[in-house]
């Protein structure tokens, strides 16, 4: 149930056949200044739209950490971003040795969101727009610019890209790949890091 903030009632369907358009929302929290970018795709959420989402994030916000070498990214356990997901991980290679970063995946396990701090931010957003009518992809992105993350604004992306379902390497092609994933012994595929290629 939400409450509208006009003065008269807004006219819309029971049911949200058709939609005229998609927006698939991805985020990312940077921990020590509480900066939330908010990056919405307008195809489908799969592991190349989370590879450009952290390509955009890092290509706005790089710049803000000069002297950093190693990236430690947080994780939910999404089937996209799975350590087992071939395309993902193929990206995240290729960014790891353009970046020349090191990055550690830090996956949360099962049932463990309540401790991901982006979740909260998600539920800021919802609380923040509720009971308004997001009928357009304009409506939606200024909600979203307007809200507070610990009193600090989003930085709101758009990711206009059309996604293919379904593309994944093959064993062989994979291979080079698995060889620069170095697994956690102990915490097998919940913990991994890739180092960039040196020479």
């Amino acid at each position: 149930m939400g409450y509208s903030r006009g003065l008269a009632a807004v006219q819309a369907l029971d049911h949200d056949r058709g939609p005229d358009a998609l927006l698939v929302p991805a985020g990312i929290l940077e921990v020590d200044f509480d900066q939330l970018s908010v990056i919405f795709g307008t195809s489908r959420d799969n592991s190349d739209f989370m590879a450009d989402c952290l390509e955009l994030g890092w290509a706005n916000r790089g710049g803000c950490y000069p002297h950093i070498e190693k990236l430690v990214i947080d994780l939910d356990n999404a089937p996209e971003i799975n350590s087992s997901r071939t395309q993902f991980m193929n990206r995240l290679v290729q960014f790891v040795d353009r970046t020349k970063l090191s990055v550690e995946l830090a996956y949360y396990p099962p049932y463990h969101s309540k401790y991901n701090p982006i979740e909260r931010c998600w539920g800021i957003l919802e609380n923040h727009w509720n009971g308004t009518l997001l009928s357009t992809v304009e409506t939606a992105i200024r909600w979203a610019e307007t809200m507070r993350w610990r009193g600090v604004a989003p930085l709101v992306h758009r990711l206009d890209k059309t996604y293919e379902s379904g593309v994944k390497l093959t064993k062989k092609a994979f291979r080079p790949i698995a060889e620069r994933l170095q697994r956690s012994v102990s915490l097998g595929k919940w913990s991994l890091t890739i180092q960039p290629e040196t020479g």
